[in-house]
């Protein structure tokens, strides 16, 4: 084992300024050790009673998210981890093992602790070792914590394109089919001697068909309706008809009566076929019609809520607006949870002059951090409400999920603290919240009970 004397020591760029006397004392309080190459200095868990100095080799501080292992940082010669003066750190979040064969300087916390009077430069170097540590874990936390909200909006965005999106698919599958059917309906359709009387009936009937709201049907009425439909195309030997489509745009055993009435025996399979034809080639229409406009408006939120082509200053803000846009968001999320959402808003509400893209953030992250708290239920209501006076408007987010301890209801939004498994949260979602709304001079409470906690958002008109 290498000797470990002054100049080993300043290896620490913070060290080179610290008078030798004190680094002297330092090396007396410690020892060095060898780490071997895949070997832990220390693991998630460990106990933050030990500053380490790496004093030669190669080491790397590694986390575990959602069960994958990533890498925070790497620790070259004249890094410290571990112990620094004043830290309030108790355990470590992460672990560290080595690169490479590492050499490695080791002091307890409570030997550092007794000599922080007698060694002021020493302990001024180490607590600018801290804050730079503090600044370097924050930055990485902070962006761990937007691509865990972005990964969830994402996800959460993707499902509700896709439905929409495999819509249209089915549907142009089917359109074509349809269209293809044309050709043979029409030369069948041309061959028929139907008076214009009647065909000016029929054409009314499934004209009024079309643009009219069928009557609503429970289950047991549609299948019944269904079950006299398909009978009496049986009995009238008509084969190849949806009675699926019949039902849902409300024909009955009348309209079809008075379309045999208007047709001979040999003309009703084809007045009835090109019927068909005309109906599905229409709700397949509208149901492309429907999901290129449910695209449509998954755009505009997405654009709404990011502020997308709009100026990201202060500026008049509807809050109701930014809460749906964040719920449509959301929404995926919401229905996966089975979470029924009450919204009891004052639509009087005034606006407030606010950054948009930041209140997002609020709304973002405590509606979510709602629906976490609601999942161990497998179901739960998400109540949003929102009222005004004078001069502050207050929208309150309420779940009824499990509550929050008291014990710990006061550092729920201190930065890092979180109550979530490691990998599901940063522990600064709410701390963002606070920050923001300190920003825009409003406030954030949390009042929580048992099966009943509500986050109140305040802001100045």
């Amino acid at each position: 084992m290498k000797t470990l004397g002054l100049e080993e020591i300043k290896v620490v760029p913070e060290f080179a300024k610290v008078p030798d006397e004190q680094l002297l004392w330092l090396i007396s309080q410690g020892e060095t050790f060898e780490v071997e190459e895949g070997e832990l200095l220390f693991d998630v868990g460990t106990p933050v009673n030990t500053m380490y100095i790496i004093l030669g080799g190669r080491m790397r501080i590694c986390s575990v998210q959602s069960g994958v292992q990533k890498e925070l940082r790497t620790l070259d010669p004249g890094l410290v981890t571990g112990f620094l003066p004043y830290t309030r750190a108790t355990v470590t979040p992460a672990f560290c093992d080595a690169l490479k064969k590492s050499w490695v300087f080791k002091c307890p916390a409570d030997k550092l602790k007794a000599g922080i009077c007698n060694n002021y430069e020493l302990i001024e170097a180490t607590i600018h070792m801290m804050l730079s540590r503090v600044r370097e874990f924050t930055s990485i936390q902070q962006q761990n914590e937007k691509m865990f909200a972005l990964g969830k909006l994402s996800a959460g965005l993707a499902h509700e394109l896709n439905n929409p999106a495999a819509a249209i698919s089915r549907a142009a599958a089917l359109l074509q089919g349809q269209v293809k059917q044309l050709p043979q309906l029409f030369k069948e359709v041309a061959s028929l001697r139907i008076k214009d009387e009647k065909v000016d009936r029929i054409h009314e009937l499934i004209t009024n068909k079309i643009q009219s709201e069928p009557a609503k049907l429970s289950m047991l009425q549609r299948a019944a309706l269904e079950d006299e439909l398909a009978d009496w195309l049986y009995d009238n030997n008509i084969q190849n008809i949806d009675t699926e489509g019949l039902t849902e745009r409300g024909f009955t055993i009348e309209n079809l009566n008075t379309i045999r009435g208007c047709s001979s025996p040999e003309e009703l399979p084809v007045v009835l076929e090109w019927m068909g034809n005309y109906l599905v080639t229409n709700k397949m229409a509208d149901d492309i019609r429907t999901s290129a406009e449910r695209i449509s408006e998954l755009v505009g939120a997405v654009k709404n809520f990011t502020f997308m082509d709009k100026d990201t200053d202060r500026q008049m803000v509807d809050i109701h607006s930014g809460i749906r846009n964040t719920l449509t968001m959301l929404n995926h999320k919401l229905k996966k949870a089975n979470i029924n959402l009450i919204d009891n808003y004052d639509e009087s509400t005034p606006k407030v002059r606010a950054m948009p893209g930041e209140l997002n953030q609020v709304w973002t992250n405590i509606i979510d951090n709602a629906i976490d708290a609601m999942e161990v239920n497998g179901k739960g209501n998400l109540t949003i409400s929102s009222r005004y006076d004078a001069r502050f408007v207050k929208v309150y987010i309420k779940d009824d999920g499990p509550d929050i301890p008291k014990d710990i209801q006061e550092r729920i939004f201190a930065p890092f603290f979180t109550t979530k498994e490691i990998g599901k949260g940063t522990g600064l979602g709410l701390d963002v919240v606070s920050r923001i709304m300190l920003q825009h001079n409003g406030s954030v409470r949390v009042k929580s009970e048992s099966g009943s906690t509500e986050f109140e958002i305040c802001l100045p008109i």
